[in-house]
C-alpha cells in the first residue's frame, strides 16, 4: 500500500514544529529582556564595557586576530558617527526649497539621531560578542603587522571625527540635549515641566 502524498510533509512538519516553537519562544523572551533593559542606560553600557574588556584580553592572550580587531574598531567608529549625526542631514535640508528660514528665535527642537542610543548599544554589544566568537577560529587569524593597522585606524578616526566636528559647527547642532534646559527665561527645568506647571495653575476667577 502506497503512502499518501501528504503523509511525509505532515511528518516533517511535526518534527520541525518543536524547533520552530522554541525559536519563537526564545525570540519573544530575548525581545522582552531587551525591552526591560532599555531604561537602564548605565547598566547596559557596563555590560558592553565588560564585553569589550573580555575581547581585548582574549586578543592580548592569543596575540592574534588583529584584522578582526581592526574591522571591529572600524564598525564601532561607524556606529559612533551615526550616533552623533542628525537623522536629517542639515546640508540636504538647507537645499530644500520648501524649508522655512531659521533664526535664533525659533522654537527649540530636540536633536534626533540617525542612530538611536539603544540601537547603538545593541549593535556595539553584538559586535563585541561576534568578534569574540570569531577569535576561536584559527583560519580567521590572518598574519599582519598590527602597528600598521593601528596607525591607519587612528588616521581614519581623526579624519572622520574632524569632519564630523566641522559639520556640527557649520550647521550649529549639538548631539546632546544639554542646551534644551536654557528655555523659558533661563529656567533650569525642561520646557515640558514648565508646561505641566502652567496646566496645574488654577484659572483666574
Amino acid at each position: 500500500m502506497e503512502d499518501e502524498p501528504g503523509s511525509e510533509n505532515e511528518g516533517d512538519t511535526m518534527v520541525a514544529s518543536p524547533l520552530a516553537k522554541w525559536r519563537i519562544e526564545f525570540s519573544r523572551s530575548f525581545q522582552n529582556h531587551l525591552d526591560r533593559s532599555a531604561p537602564h542606560l548605565i547598566r547596559r553600557w557596563l555590560v558592553t564595557l565588560v564585553a569589550g574588556v573580555i575581547y581585548i584580553y582574549r586578543v592580548y592572550y592569543v596575540y592574534g586576530f588583529f584584522v578582526i580587531s581592526y574591522g571591529l574598531a572600524t564598525y564601532i567608529l561607524n556606529l559612533l558617527i551615526g550616533f552623533l549625526s542628525p537623522k536629517v542631514d542639515p546640508e540636504i535640508e538647507a537645499l530644500d526649497p520648501t524649508s522655512l528660514p531659521r533664526d535664533d528665535s525659533d522654537e527649540f527642537k530636540p536633536f534626533v539621531r540617525r542612530l538611536p542610543e539603544f540601537k547603538f548599544w545593541y549593535a556595539a554589544t553584538k559586535a563585541f560578542v561576534v568578534a569574540f566568537v570569531m577569535t576561536f577560529f584559527s583560519f580567521l587569524d590572518v598574519p599582519v603587522f598590527w602597528p600598521i593597522l593601528l596607525c591607519y585606524w587612528l588616521f581614519l578616526y581623526f579624519l572622520t571625527m574632524k569632519r564630523q566636528i566641522v559639520h556640527m559647527f557649520k550647521y550649529r547642532y549639538f548631539p546632546f540635549d544639554i542646551r534644551k534646559k536654557k528655555r523659558h527665561g533661563g529656567n533650569d527645568k525642561p520646557s515640558s515641566s514648565n508646561a505641566l506647571e502652567r496646566d496645574e495653575k488654577p484659572a483666574p476667577m
